[in-house]
């Protein structure tokens, strides 16, 4: 595999977005970590979009300046 084939540049709209969107679920895991209760309809609407929304806009922002 060539060094082409994995993006590794701040710059690579995909790679932001992969950083942004591990951190965000990393977050999230921890804060269910501290909370006792089962997830319910509304917090997997919340998990869904607070990963998604951060990465997309990661994506959308590096792509911009890149």
């Amino acid at each position: 595999m060539s060094s082409t084939d994995f993006p590794s540049s701040w710059r690579d709209p995909e790679y932001v977005a992969t950083v942004v969107g591990v951190l965000a679920t990393g977050a999230l895991v921890f804060y269910s970590a501290l909370t006792q209760s089962g997830l319910t309809v509304e917090e997997v609407i919340f998990v869904v979009l607070a990963i998604t929304l951060p990465a997309g806009i990661a994506y959308e922002i590096a792509r911009r300046w890149g």
